[in-house]
């Protein structure tokens, strides 16, 4: 049996990034240092209502994206202006952890945002005041997975970094240390 292989971005967590958030924030104890948690990816589709083959589509392409079966996401309640009724679906989501986690995000860093069109830099006003990131793709294409010859439609999805981080701050500049390019 052979050694097992950690992701690129887990072993530059382990080896680089958290020496320099230690040194940084000056924590008194190594288990404060800031760690990615988990990553959730949902796409919100609306236009399930209508077209239940989007939804099928929007499986697959979240399946070849992150590498793992989507959870089907159903209306809470009704709605009537949306003509939506309770347990309809709407959406999918797909929760990494572990190494798919490290895998995603070296990818989401290296080949996904690189591939942006007019790309600047995500936005710093993404985090929710307890250290978590969301940050909202306009289209699904940008990941190298999704075979553009099978997309029906252009469709986004939001990305969700859950940190142990306690602050803003503090989950910012985690993920600056991974690579992710904010705006200036």
């Amino acid at each position: 049996m052979g050694e097992k292989v950690l992701p690129r971005m887990r072993k530059k967590y382990e080896e680089t990034v958290q020496e320099q958030l230690y040194k940084e924030f000056g924590y008194k104890n190594r288990m404060e240092i800031p760690k990615l948690k988990k990553v959730v990816l949902n796409m919100g589709l609306g236009e399930a209502i209508q077209n239940s083959k989007i939804l099928d589509s929007a499986s697959a392409e979240l399946e070849a994206i992150s590498g793992q079966k989507p959870v089907i996401r159903k209306a809470r309640r009704a709605i009537a202006n949306f003509k939506l009724r309770a347990g309809m679906p709407i959406g999918c989501s797909v929760t990494l952890r572990q190494d798919k986690m490290w895998e995603f995000v070296d990818r989401f860093i290296s080949y996904a945002l690189p591939r942006v069109r007019d790309f600047k830099g995500v936005s710093k006003k993404g985090f929710d005041g307890r250290g978590n990131y969301s940050v909202g793709i306009k289209e699904q294409i940008i990941f190298p997975e999704v075979n553009y010859d099978k997309v029906d439609k252009i469709k986004g999805l939001n990305i969700t970094f859950v940190t142990s981080a306690k602050t803003d701050e503090e989950g910012r500049a985690l993920l600056k240390q991974l690579g992710m390019p904010f705006s200036k």
